[in-house]
């Protein structure tokens, strides 16, 4: 049996929102969203896929692992938009380069790149 994708189904209060903070701060693209007022909806960027589910599936306060090719470029890209985030980069003692991003519904993006690739 081969997996083809896993896709995280994070609970939203606001799913236009929560499409809005992924495509306009982090950089995804909408996918698709279900019912005039959306109920459920996902984001794609590459070969990631989130999706959002209003109030029914999940649970607040999620953290989400998140890795992209350069932390630092993608920290200079958010900073100074509308984002709770932890702070600039910072290494750590698992070979990662990480920093934590908060989501509108609470959910805890660690976003970085692995620092032992050459």
């Amino acid at each position: 049996m081969k997996i083809e994708s896993v896709i995280p189904i994070l609970y939203s209060d606001d799913v236009a929102r929560s499409i809005a903070f992924y495509t306009e701060v982090l950089g995804f693209k909408q996918h698709w969203s279900w019912d005039e007022t959306p109920t459920f909806g996902g984001v794609v960027n590459d070969e990631a896929t989130i999706f959002f589910c209003k109030g029914a599936q999940g649970h607040k306060g999620t953290w989400l692992a998140i890795n992209v090719d350069n932390v630092d470029e993608f920290y200079e890209k958010i900073k100074d938009k509308d984002v709770e985030i932890s702070g600039p980069p910072e290494d750590k003692p698992w070979s990662m380069r990480e920093m934590l991003v908060k989501d509108p519904d609470g959910h805890i993006l660690r976003i970085g790149n692995n620092t032992n690739c050459d």
